[in-house]
């Protein structure tokens, strides 16, 4: 088993993450290592209801935890402020108290809105999270963003509340379609985009899911040790933090506007990666040539690197105005110098006035 630990000194918060196959299959174990009280709310949706949330809730009983299973509809849809009544009303009837536990057990959807409902829930209730999709064990599970979207933009309301454990499971991975996949292969390519050049080149090693899955416990801790670090150094996304935003502010603008219907997170990142790096190119930011080695990896794992139609390229730019790096006019956009070193360029919206004629550069 890997565990790191993330350790962040201002608030005396520590919590360990958990890498190892099979771990799923003695949750109450680990549970009990981290939380006394008697009753656990979890938090899942449809699908990953059928796949393991029956298992691990025959697992808590048995342990003599009294568990009750809230299921949401799958999908982005689910992550808006109508859920939440819903997840406090359940919350209340089940008699649960800040000496219980909320279990995320889910992708990232799963994981924002738990998260956001247990800081918010009687002021703060504890959670753990079971990232059951390779972003969210790569990414959202890890560094304490909770939230919710807003018709307006993604994530434009939320909190940094961290949770008592990760427990991540590489198996859970083999239930993903291929497009679930490689939705988290977008979070993992920019991680060696803005961090790691040795795994940039690793993975332009691999060609197919098969040999990625070959790799896997790796990937995950390797990932997870980049975010580890960032966030331990920068908790609150002032700084360092925000080059792990690198291809988001364009990848949530995408997300927004078409209503998280037709691109999903990775994809919009994907997208997003690709523009900003042919603008930062233009501009003489990033070195000539990283975006062609960009769409390589990208394309090798079966991610898009453009939208499908190029006039709604100009439609993006109100939601850019929305996002959270926007700040007093200055707009934090995070582009590469190179691959494997990003940084955060101070601009304005002007940046992206060439999306205004539908193109990326």
């Amino acid at each position: 088993m890997s565990v790191l630990t993330v350790k962040l000194p201002s608030h005396e918060v520590s919590y360990e993450l958990k890498i190892e196959k099979g771990l799923l299959d003695r949750v109450s174990n680990e549970v009990s290592k981290v939380f006394t009280g008697a009753k656990i709310a979890i938090v899942t949706d449809e699908t990953v209801y059928d796949l393991y949330a029956k298992s691990i809730i025959k697992d808590l009983e048995a342990a003599d935890y009294e568990v009750q299973c809230i299921v949401l509809p799958p999908g982005e849809q689910t992550k808006t402020f109508d859920t939440l009544p819903n997840l406090y009303s359940a919350f209340a009837e089940f008699g649960l108290t800040r000496s219980d536990l909320i279990i995320a057990l889910g992708g990232g959807v799963i994981g924002d809105i738990s998260g956001f409902s247990a800081s918010s829930y009687l002021r703060g209730i504890s959670y753990i999270q079971i990232p059951t999709t390779l972003l969210a064990q790569v990414d959202s599970s890890v560094g304490g963003k909770v939230g919710v979207d807003l018709p307006e933009g993604k994530n434009l309301v939320g909190a940094f509340y961290h949770p008592l454990l990760v427990l991540i499971d590489p198996l859970v991975l083999e239930t993903l379609t291929d497009s679930a996949f490689a939705d988290g292969m977008a979070e993992v390519i920019k991680y060696s985009c803005i961090k790691d050049l040795n795994l940039f080149h690793r993975l332009m090693e691999l060609s197919s899911r098969k040999e990625v899955m070959q790799h896997i416990d790796w990937i995950i801790e390797t990932c997870c040790t980049i975010k580890q670090v960032i966030v331990q150094a920068d908790e609150k996304d002032l700084g360092e933090r925000m080059v792990l935003n690198f291809g988001h502010t364009l990848g949530h603008a995408i997300e927004a506007y078409y209503q998280y219907e037709k691109y999903t997170h990775g994809q919009g990142v994907a997208i997003g990666m690709v523009a900003i790096s042919r603008i930062a190119e233009s501009k003489q930011l990033t070195t000539v040539g990283t975006t062609d080695r960009l769409i390589t990896v990208l394309k090798q794992h079966r991610l898009p690197i453009e939208l499908e139609d190029f006039e709604d390229y100009p439609k993006l730019l109100p939601y850019i105005k929305k996002d959270k790096k926007n700040i007093a006019g200055s707009l934090s956009v995070i582009v590469l110098t190179d691959i494997g070193r990003a940084t955060v360029h101070q601009t304005s919206l002007s940046f992206f006035d060439s999306l205004d004629t539908g193109g990326t550069a």
